[in-house]
């Protein structure tokens, strides 16, 4: 077998190539997967900037938000202001099968997209839950289902996914909504669910504060970008981002949806997801009071460092 072809008109190249150490697949792997998961993966993609994590053969992997001088005449691009750098980017936006197909044949791994399409408000509220270290997968799954009762006291319904890496993603579908209150309602949702067991998940945002606990990070709000439904990650096995149904969700474990797995799998998301939700004012309400978590933070580290100097 050859190890180049072609696709749509995308020149596929070194197919037969590990695709990173440790990943227990190849490009060709990367591509088949990509390219069979098309459908239901490019409607998250559509309209948004999108950042790749690319993995070169013996370098580091990094992540590229730019486009490169030699991107195609068709790869739709979009430039948008970058307050950190003042400067503007030119991001690519993947709207088709060959986009994609040539995002593959860049050894781009991972694709990470604001919550918000161009021009649109956020589509989802993201509660992202985040394990510490050493801890079974089980652990997140009841940090989940505490982020589920606090929506379902609400009156809202979640859909969840796994993060590709050792954690999870709970997703809110959203009705149009100003994203100052999609902040405020992500910020009180995690106090919320944090609420019903303080045992198991903790808001807090410094690590050394979190005891253990799974860690309810609300701060995926404004331009914050999220790893894209159904994207590989560049983790050991070529772990997925993949959709998971909730009354099945204790009884996987990320490494179960790889590139060469995910594809055969059931997937909760194929014929659907619940409509855009309204946001209860009094989540939002509650979110207002709630400090950022970074800003809060950053201040709290300033106390300390100032303590620590006076003692």
């Amino acid at each position: 077998m050859s190890s180049d072809e072609v696709r749509d008109t995308v020149s596929l190249t070194n197919l037969d190539q590990e695709l990173f150490d440790g990943a227990s697949a190849t490009k060709r792997d990367l591509v088949d997967y990509l390219d069979g998961v098309r459908e239901r993966m490019l409607p998250g993609l559509r309209d948004r900037p999108l950042s790749v994590v690319r993995v070169r053969p013996g370098q580091e992997p990094f992540m590229q938000k730019n486009v490169p001088k030699y991107t195609p005449s068709w790869v739709r691009t979009v430039p948008v202001w970058a307050e950190t750098s003042k400067r503007s980017i030119s991001y690519a936006v993947c709207d088709d099968r060959r986009t994609l197909l040539w995002f593959a044949n860049q050894r781009a791994v991972e694709y990470h997209v604001p919550l918000s399409p161009l021009e649109s408000p956020a589509t989802h509220l993201v509660i992202d839950l985040d394990p510490p270290e050493g801890v079974g997968f089980e652990v997140v799954v009841a940090a989940a289902a505490l982020v589920r009762q606090a929506l379902a006291n609400d009156g809202l319904t979640g859909i969840v996914k796994t993060s590709g890496a050792k954690g999870v993603h709970v997703l809110v579908p959203l009705a149009p909504t100003p994203p100052d209150d999609v902040a405020a309602a992500t910020r009180a949702l995690a106090a919320r669910a944090e609420r019903v067991d303080p045992e198991v998940a903790t808001t807090a945002y410094i690590k050394e504060d979190r005891e253990g606990k799974v860690f309810l990070d609300s701060t995926r709000a404004y331009g914050a970008t999220l790893v894209a439904a159904y994207s590989p990650r560049i983790r050991p096995g070529t772990q997925v981002s993949f959709p998971v149904a909730w009354d099945d969700l204790d009884r996987v474990t990320p490494a179960d949806f790889t590139v060469r797995t995910a594809l055969s799998l059931p997937d909760p998301w194929a014929d659907g997801v619940p409509s855009g939700q309204v946001l209860p004012e009094d989540l939002v309400v509650e979110g207002r009071g709630i400090p950022v978590a970074r800003v809060q933070a950053m201040h709290e580290g300033k106390r300390r460092r100032a303590k620590e100097r006076e003692s």
